[in-house]
């Protein structure tokens, strides 16, 4: 990182100066990364004005400069102008990056105490897929791997606050066959449908990316603390484009939709009802060119209409069928020279789970036959049945256990082999 430190550009001590005036200049001096945290904190500075400023005075920290020099308000609206419109920062925007730029402190202190990492649009490591989209945000707060915001493949999951039942465990069912199957999930954090995406994935030991809708010192809900630790221990990231002490409201959540969709292949839609901010969500996918899949429902189901309208209205949005059928749409499955798929379903799985996935892949049922094939015992087949339940691989009715998700997905492709060109021909 760049940056003169607190001893001069050459390491010696500024003694030609008045002390007060010394110590100024310290309180004052930030590195290159810094400075950009501490315009990206300023309210009105969006990523046009940035990179106007950026652009115009050479770097952030000259930036800084300049807004620490005399008539700073006039000469930073000045840079904001071009030749086809006018300056894109108020004065009262100027004003606030002056304030900030005299006391960059209470930016950086704040991102060093909650032990945050910046990335900056210029840095190797920001997120590709989020580079891609336009007016991507200058700054990013992440707390966690920065990694996991660069993995081969990563879906979004969302959905209402306030889920059915049904709601809650189908997303729960694809936040464990996505995740299952190596992939990061993208989400919101929020109550309901958000929240079972992201703990499917802790549940797999598959990173997770949660975003917020305010700063990390602001964390909503409060409920959700403790599944943002395990998000971050898991491997996973909770990033926020917010400064540190952001309170979330009404409209800080579009923005961070925008990043959902942004840092995801594509977005998944569980359950929205006719004002669900998962729709803005949706919106934004199909903006950014980004794969969209909705779950549908009911027709009288107030918990889909908001669904319901938006893929009668969006032509690019596809329904989602099934769980298998999903994981192929999202490229997921592996197919070989003959077109035919086959799922890793054993990923994360133990010798007995894995010993009874084969069995119920292979259609057999019942805890007896179950038995017979893997040579274990009653109790240890029952209790790997269990487990591969709450991970939304195997479904019971009526005495017989049958597979879903991934494994449904496993099962058929291996019975049939059928390629997936002759499958789509006669489909």
């Amino acid at each position: 990182m760049l940056g003169v430190g607190r001893r001069g550009p050459l390491g010696r001590d500024v003694d030609d100066e008045a002390g007060g005036a010394a110590a100024a200049r310290r309180d004052v001096a930030v590195d290159e990364r810094e400075a950009w945290a501490v315009i990206g904190c300023v309210d009105g500075v969006g990523p046009v004005s940035f990179a106007r400023l950026v652009a115009t005075f050479g770097s952030a920290r000259r930036v800084l400069d300049m807004a620490r020099a005399r008539d700073a308000v006039r000469a930073l609206v000045a840079a904001t102008a071009d030749d086809d419109g006018p300056p894109t920062i108020t004065p009262e925007a100027a004003r606030l990056l002056v304030a900030a730029a005299h006391e960059p402190r209470t930016v950086v202190d704040p991102v060093r105490r909650a032990g945050l990492r910046v990335l900056t649009l210029v840095d190797d490591d920001y997120p590709t897929r989020l580079r891609r989209i336009d007016l991507p945000p200058p700054v990013l707060f992440v707390r966690g791997d920065p990694a996991a915001l660069e993995r081969d493949h990563a879906v979004a999951v969302v959905g209402t606050r306030r889920p059915t039942g049904i709601g809650r465990a189908t997303a729960g069912r694809i936040g464990d066959a996505i995740a299952g199957l190596g992939a990061t999930i993208v989400s919101g954090l929020a109550l309901g449908v958000d929240g079972a995406a992201h703990a499917a994935a802790v549940r797999a030991g598959t990173p997770t990316i949660a975003v917020i809708g305010g700063g990390h010192e602001r964390l909503y809900p409060a409920a959700h603390v403790s599944l943002a630790a395990a998000i971050v221990a898991g491997g996973g990231a909770v990033v926020s484009e917010f400064a540190p002490w952001t309170h979330p409201t009404r409209g800080t959540f579009p923005r961070r939709n925008r990043l959902i969709s942004g840092l995801s292949d594509a977005t998944v839609v569980v359950e929205a009802g006719a004002r669900s901010g998962a729709l803005t969500t949706a919106a934004w996918a199909l903006e950014q060119a980004r794969g969209l899949y909705i779950v549908p429902g009911r027709l009288d189901d107030p918990s889909v209409a908001g669904s319901l309208a938006f893929l009668r209205e969006a032509r690019d949005a596809q329904i989602v069928v099934g769980i298998p059928e999903l994981l192929e749409d999202l490229g997921l499955l592996a197919t070989d020279t003959r077109g035919v798929i086959h799922v890793p379903v054993d990923a994360g799985l133990t010798p007995v789970e894995r010993a009874v996935a084969t069995q119920l892949a292979a259609g057999r049922g019942s805890v007896d036959e179950l038995v017979a094939g893997t040579g274990h015992r009653s109790a240890t087949v029952l209790a790997a049945l269990t487990s591969l339940e709450m991970r939304g691989l195997v479904v019971e009715a009526f005495g017989r256990y049958r597979p879903t998700g991934a494994l449904a997905a496993s099962g058929r492709r291996r019975r049939s082999a059928v390629p997936v060109s002759a499958r789509r021909s006669a489909a």
